[in-house]
């Protein structure tokens, strides 16, 4: 037989799960379980969609074009290095999957060429006839500190990074708004949330890509095009390998935090799970960067500190 103060402590811990823990637990698990209803309701729209990828010879790009194909959609794949988009083309022609599948286009693509790009979008709709989801994912970073950087490679990242961005989303809107459907998606960074240092330009054209989100978002709702915003943490992508140095020239090393960074493998999954329940603006990264993104916000002084430690730590490295 259990005691009196026995009992009495059971029906205290019944009594805080009633009233404390259930009214969390249950919505949540709900709300986990529509989301997966959505996921696999969307998963079964996208089939036959029409996916222009910028970006799409390697790392993110690519693995985004693989999930997207992998769903049944016509994948449309852009970047300047066109051998590398015939290997991702080859690459995903070799895949053997039982969804119905539909051979990628390769589309030669300079976002810093911003003339030419509503005519390239143009080939593109002409061929498919629409184009449902624009995923803007193209860019290239910067290692620098902002006083050494030359302004000619500030405008350079602005120009890939942001006008890209903007020129393409320019360019593919008017056909979705005249059928009254499709999405942008554009794939920031956490420095766009919040800036470090030695990455000033990159940052700087991440801050700029979140408001032009932002704004167009509010904009085009009446039109139901819907308008994602993702921003990862480190991914493990030849990002830094490829980055610019200040003086212009390739900086070819693998930053550490890069080569420890998420695979692009789960990032397209996590960014697909976030297409499928409509995410506005969500940020894919590990408590850290999620830490320093709040503390911007609450206690700037705390993040300046921070930053200013970090700072000098590279500045002796």
């Amino acid at each position: 037989m259990k005691s009196l103060a026995e009992r009495s402590t059971g029906s205290l811990y019944w009594w805080l799960f009633a009233t404390l823990l259930l009214p969390i637990a249950i919505p949540s698990l709900v709300f986990k379980l529509l989301g997966k209803i959505k996921e696999k309701r969307y998963a079964r729209s996208l089939n036959g969609k029409v996916v222009l990828i910028t970006g799409a010879s390697s790392g993110l790009g690519e693995a985004l074009a693989n999930s997207f194909f992998l769903a049944g959609c016509k994948v449309i794949l852009a970047a300047r290095r066109k051998d590398e988009l015939e290997r991702v083309r080859k690459d995903l022609l070799a895949v053997h999957t039982t969804m119905p599948t539909h051979p990628p286009i390769i589309l030669p693509l300079d976002l810093s060429d911003l003339n030419s790009i509503t005519g390239k979008v143009q080939e593109m709709l002409e061929i498919h006839g629409a184009i449902d989801i624009l995923v803007n994912n193209g860019g290239i970073s910067v290692r620098g500190d902002a006083l050494s950087t030359a302004i000619d490679v500030d405008i350079r990242i602005m120009l890939v990074n942001y006008f890209g961005t903007v020129a393409m989303t320019k360019a593919c809107l008017p056909s979705m708004i005249a059928r009254k459907e499709g999405r942008i998606v554009c794939i920031s960074s956490v420095q766009g949330k919040f800036a470090i240092p030695y990455r000033s330009a990159y940052s700087a054209s991440k801050h700029a890509q979140q408001a032009f989100c932002d704004s167009l978002r509010a904009e085009v709702a009446k039109d139901n095009i819907k308008v994602t915003l993702v921003s990862p943490g480190y991914i493990n992508t030849s990002l830094s390998i490829n980055a610019l140095t200040g003086t212009g020239q390739a900086y070819g090393k693998m930053d550490a935090s890069t080569a420890g960074g998420a695979s692009p493998e789960s990032t397209a999954t996590s960014i697909l799970r976030a297409i499928a329940r409509d995410e506005k603006d969500i940020i894919l990264a590990p408590i850290a960067p999620r830490v320093a993104y709040w503390l911007r916000h609450l206690m700037p002084p705390v993040y300046f500190w921070i930053m200013k430690k970090r700072a000098d730590k590279l500045s002796t490295e």
